[in-house]
């Protein structure tokens, strides 16, 4: 009889263990993908081999290199597809090294490695930033030369597909930097650095095709610089990240998509005055804190956002490990901060405060050879 009792106790430990695995993660890391720069242009000595996979622990934050994935010239801005099973990047060409640059599209293996699928031209140089609609099914390569915005079709082996080519007003002073697609998916902000505009587009995501909003563009004062986009939780204020006068812009959203300038502050300490310039910005999961990086004073700004209001407060500045932190991400969760600086070849790491929305650094510097852009695998 006790043989037969514990029998049956072991079979249903035995049950138990079998279903807790179930709800397992698979993975006890996350996948990192570093784009960087690979060859010397005229703002970077790139020393990089191309795309690099790290491991993060999500327990600890910290970081582990294993291999380069992909080796691409200049694979400055990469994107995981919603997904998770295809990588995007753009191959960030300039003038004198051929008539456009390039985006490529990857099948990301289970082991995190990557697999070529597609390589497309992008119209024109200097791309520097890809995104993907909320639908999966679209890609936006921005080109910093030559006012061209590319849109392709994501087809269902992960190709990539011209669907439209958006010319930008006055190619030859455009600089567009980003596209940011809202939350409802049915609307396009394309970040213009050279006109110190927002261009607005309605995005017809059955036909893949953009259309000017009857908001065409919103424009910042003379000399802003307007880089990059993030938008509140709730979808009711946009964040720009200003790169030329150190700024972020605060964005009423109205429900078409219109957007109405509330606020300007700076994105620099009161007593910092040399030469500084705006970079990345993103919104800390919880809906309550804003980052935004600094070159120059290399730094990570710290706002509270007001979730009334959308208003931004300072909080803090928070320097980093390094020089020209190009871009950061915020880890899955929101638990961690990772900080790219290009010119020193090495990421600075920080435990988020929830509650706070400030920076504990970590004492490790994490070397990778000319990082520009951090994407954790969604």
């Amino acid at each position: 009889m006790k043989k037969t009792v514990s029998t049956l106790f072991i079979l249903m430990l035995m049950n138990l263990n079998a279903q807790e695995s179930r709800f397992q993660p698979k993975d006890s890391v996350n996948k990192v993908y570093i784009g960087t720069y690979t060859q010397k242009e005229g703002h970077v000595d790139g020393k990089a081999n191309g795309i690099y996979l790290l491991n993060q622990d999500p327990n600890t934050g910290s970081l582990q290199f294993k291999r380069t994935v992909a080796e691409v010239t200049n694979p400055s801005f990469v994107k995981a597809g919603r997904a998770g099973k295809y990588l995007f990047a753009v191959s960030e060409l300039g003038p004198g090294e051929g008539e456009t640059g390039f985006a490529y599209s990857y099948a990301i293996q289970p082991d995190g490695g990557l697999q070529q699928i597609s390589k497309v031209a992008t119209n024109g140089l200097a791309p520097c930033h890809v995104t993907v609609d909320r639908s999966n099914k679209y890609a936006f390569v921005s080109n910093y030369l030559g006012g061209v915005v590319m849109l392709y079709k994501i087809t269902e082996n992960g190709e990539l597909e011209v669907s439209q080519q958006v010319g930008i007003d006055d190619p030859e002073g455009a600089h567009t930097h980003s596209v940011k697609i809202s939350g409802d998916n049915r609307t396009a902000y394309i970040a213009d650095l050279g006109h110190d505009k927002i261009w607005i587009y309605d995005f017809d995501v059955q036909e893949g095709k953009l259309s000017p909003h009857v908001q065409p563009f919103v424009e910042l004062p003379k000399g802003s610089g307007p880089r990059h986009l993030s938008f509140a939780k709730n979808g009711s204020f946009a964040y720009s990240a200003n790169e030329l006068n150190s700024s972020v812009s605060v964005f009423e959203v109205s429900n078409d998509g219109s957007l109405n300038l509330i606020q300007t502050l700076s994105l620099l300490p009161k007593d910092f005055s040399r030469k500084n310039s705006g970079a990345d910005i993103h919104i800390h999961p919880n809906g309550k804190f804003l980052y935004a990086s600094n070159r120059g004073h290399n730094s990570i700004a710290i706002f509270r956002i007001d979730v009334e209001t959308g208003k931004l407060s300072p909080i803090d500045y928070v320097p980093i490990a390094g020089e020209t932190p190009r871009n950061f991400a915020i880890s899955p969760y929101g638990k961690f901060l990772y900080a790219a600086s290009q010119d020193t070849g090495n990421i600075t790491s920080y435990k988020i405060d929830e509650e706070t929305g400030k920076l504990k650094i970590f004492p490790e510097i994490f070397p990778v050879k000319t990082p520009v852009c951090i994407e954790f695998l969604k």
